[in-house]
């Protein structure tokens, strides 16, 4: 019996991950039109973007953030390797454009950890063990699965009575690890329709250096959000700080939550149907506390991933020796990990090393020599983490994907099966753009003219630190 990729490792592939580097940033003022604007550069809008540019039309992407990515950052000056503060995985690579793409471009690809070790007490799980709990995991996706084919309820409704001492283990791996969110609160169906994602890659330099690798030369504005979009049939105007732009059609990548907190108005207003179907799939919460620990005080072997046996979900998820370096990192989700997060910086890095000494013993205190942590909850242009759907809401995501006049939503939430990933992401961004090209006439036929190469040189701007 072997442990699935479905299970464990996919839980932190929520989100991509970009820092604030790459684009073709325009200057200011902002163009007065364009035959596609996107609202949001992360995975989605990046991949939407290119989609736009290879068929010669006219695009601008608005970001809120001085920085690409959304749900999307890879620290790389912090701690002695790249730091993904989001996700971490892709999936499926023999299929993933994505991967393609990063090769393409020199990146290197790396395969996830084979497995998670396991710690009951301060001691690894001996192999009979590890097989219970594999065998208590198999049995709780069948019964999700096989609920799932009867109606939507939620998962924790319908997990097995047999558990014991596994229950805990195995409702973090498959609840907050896997999607941000208690068993309680997802849907079996969203659950069971997740694609496969056995196959698990990462990029060395961090998925953010990918993401932004990939959204160079598009045409950015940084820093400036939308705050109001008025919108018909035939076209869109988007408001900004900046001024004024008209388009054929606009592709919103923002998060579900951003979408329905109000922060962008509409005019009119967008059907009660969309934002209902947004709020069935708000964002579970997922953090990271990163700790750097020289010398491997642990005896970690290179990219080890460790759960506990535990009695509860106030528990995490542990990666040591991260690219074999004294990088390790302790993730945590759900409504423990949201309530943590709440409580401040401190809290979250007191909990890491408390949780790590209960594991391992009274030294890690003075093994660690920097913490920095992650709270996207706090974040104003993301407010949470991964989407998940509400008992009874999977259809939500097929609703959130139908166009509202010239509009097209895009983003994770929007993708029926691989919600969650920045898989998903892409290729949401990728249909939206094919269907917002559709509606204004597909590809130029003669490309637009492009800037010389003193002229893109004057439009970069510093990379964001």
């Amino acid at each position: 019996m072997t442990m699935t990729r479905r299970d464990f490792l996919s839980a932190s592939a929520g989100l991509a991950v970009a820092p604030a580097l790459g684009g073709r940033v325009l200057a200011a003022p902002l163009p007065r039109d364009a035959d596609i604007v996107v609202i949001g550069a992360g995975a989605a809008g990046i991949a939407a973007a290119r989609r736009i540019v290879a068929a010669n039309r006219k695009v601008i992407v608005l970001e809120a953030a001085g920085r690409i990515g959304g749900r999307c950052q890879t620290d790389a000056s912090t701690f002695d390797v790249p730091f993904d503060r989001g996700a971490r995985w892709m999936h499926n690579p023999e299929t993933n454009p994505m991967v393609r793409l990063a090769r393409s471009a020199g990146l290197d690809m790396i395969t996830a950890p084979v497995g998670p070790k396991i710690r009951i007490g301060r001691r690894y799980a001996r192999p009979g063990e590890t097989e219970e709990f594999l065998a208590a995991q198999v049995r709780t996706n069948r019964a999700i699965d096989d609920a799932a084919r009867k109606a939507d309820v939620a998962c924790a409704a319908v997990l097995p009575k047999d558990l014991g001492d596994w229950a805990g283990a195995v409702e973090f791996l498959l609840g907050p690890s896997f999607s941000g969110k208690d068993l309680k609160e997802v849907s079996v169906v969203d659950k069971a329709r997740a694609q496969d994602r056995n196959a698990a890659i990462a990029c060395r330099q961090g998925l953010g250096a990918l993401v932004a690798k990939l959204g160079e030369q598009l045409p950015l504005a940084l820093s400036t959000p939308a705050q109001r979009i008025l919108w018909s049939n035939r076209d869109v105007m988007i408001e900004t700080p900046a001024g004024k732009i008209t388009a054929r059609a606009a592709i919103i990548t923002v998060s579900s939550n951003v979408l329905t907190s109000g922060v962008i108005r509409f005019a009119p207003d967008i059907p009660k149907r969309a934002l209902d179907a947004a709020a069935k799939l708000s964002l579970g919460s997922y953090d990271r506390i990163a700790l750097q620990m020289p010398g491997n005080p642990l005896g970690l072997s290179r990219d080890d991933a460790i759960i506990e046996q535990s009695n509860s979900t106030r528990t995490a998820l542990f990666y040591g020796s991260i690219g074999g370096s004294s990088l390790c990192t302790v993730d945590v989700a759900g409504s423990f990990g949201r309530d943590l997060s709440a409580q401040g910086e401190k809290a979250m890095s007191a909990f890491a090393v408390e949780w790590l000494t209960k594991l391992y013993g009274s030294e890690v205190g003075a093994a660690v020599k920097k913490t920095a942590v992650t709270r996207w909850n706090a974040q104003p242009f993301v407010l949470g983490a991964m989407s998940a759907a509400a008992p009874g809401a999977q259809f939500a995501r097929r609703v959130l994907s139908d166009p509202i006049g010239c509009l097209y939503l895009a983003g994770e939430a929007t993708h029926e099966t691989l919600w969650g990933t920045v898989d998903g992401a892409w290729e949401s961004g990728e249909r939206a753009a094919d269907a917002a090209l559709r509606r204004i006439g597909g590809a130029r036929e003669t490309p637009l003219e492009q800037p010389t190469p003193a002229a893109k040189r004057r439009s970069r701007r510093a990379p964001m630190r």
